[in-house]
């Protein structure tokens, strides 16, 4: 029998599944948000160091010298340790040590943790929020449009660390002392998300007016369809080019935010401290000489909002097709 009168071999359901997502991947590679991004050294410096935070972070108790959170490991008479390299400094202590006896870098490994957590959740809730908000908004119309966007043009006037504050003391004055250090994270990250909803709502609405008109999805509603599914599944994917850089650039001030507000007193507490906790707690002994207490915790805040927001520069940019 000749090879040709011989069966083919069917397609599995795996070998289908694995071509597509061998397909997508290469349109992504060779797509021209891979291209704008591997001709910006700048963009690649920036990813580098936003994705060196993050690994950090997870791997934070394999390169820690000590648990900070851990008060059975620190000791008094370890505390205000110079750096390392200094004529007073000590082994293990390379960033040396705060007033608590904590190493300053395992405490900066961890506080970056609690940070990025809370930008990453905040980002996430505010992203929910609005997004929904906006869908609602520019699909339905009328009043329902009308009191979500007024809602928004309110919020607008008041700064959102404003908002972000206000939130927080609501929940301190209903909680009072119950408020331990996991439920004050919470309490942050639906402050911050809901002090940042009102960019994604606004945008996302701005680009279902324009989108609700289009063919396709008249198509939709001529078969059938009902509103929420021709929301997620048809128009919400058009307008996720604008979300996407938002959402970068809301990552670096949910960050900000977080800090600030435990950087007031208002933030994590000091058995669990952010990075904004640390710089609180080391802007006490700057005048004193222990300026590393102060300094590292702020050079890696800095560090981390200038790589993110360069991300997001170039989202912006990359994602712009007038800039094409």
């Amino acid at each position: 029998m000749s090879d040709a009168a011989l069966p083919s071999k069917p397609e599995t359901s795996t070998s289908r599944a694995g071509s597509s997502s061998n397909g997508r991947l290469k349109r992504l590679v060779e797509g021209d948000l891979f291209y704008s991004f591997r001709r910006s050294r700048l963009t690649m410096l920036a990813a580098a160091i936003t994705a060196l935070f993050f690994l950090a972070a997870i791997f934070a108790p394999l390169l820690s010298v000590q648990n900070p959170f851990d008060p059975a490991q620190l000791q008094l008479m370890n505390s205000r340790i110079a750096p390392l390299w200094t004529a007073d400094g000590q082994s293990p202590f390379l960033l040396g040590t705060d007033e608590q006896g904590r190493d300053v870098l395992s405490a900066i490994l961890y506080g970056l943790r609690i940070s990025l957590v809370v930008g990453v959740l905040g980002v996430l809730v505010s992203g929910a929020l609005g997004i929904a908000l906006g869908l609602v908004a520019g699909y339905f119309g009328g009043a329902i449009d009308g009191l979500i966007m007024r809602v928004a043009d309110v919020q607008l006037t008041f700064p959102a660390i404003l908002i972000a504050l206000l939130v927080d003391g609501i929940a301190k004055s209903v909680f009072g002392d119950r408020l331990d250090a996991a439920s004050m994270l919470i309490v942050l990250v639906i402050a911050i998300g809901l002090s940042f909803w009102v960019q994604y709502a606004r945008t996302v609405r701005g680009s279902v007016l324009v989108e609700k008109n289009k063919d396709y999805v008249a198509a939709a509603r001529l078969i059938g369809l009902p509103a929420p599914v021709i929301m997620m599944r048809h128009v919400l994917p058009n307008t996720m080019g604008p979300v996407l850089v938002i959402a970068t650039i809301n990552l670096a001030l949910a960050i900000i935010t977080e800090a600030t507000l435990s950087f007031l007193g208002s933030g994590m507490p000091d058995t669990m401290p952010s990075l904004g906790t640390l710089i609180r707690i080391g802007n006490n002994y700057l005048f004193s000489g222990e300026w590393w207490i102060v300094a590292f915790p702020g050079i890696a805040l800095a560090a981390l909002i200038l790589s993110i927001n360069l991300l997001g520069d170039w989202l912006r940019d990359a994602l712009n097709p007038k800039l094409r």
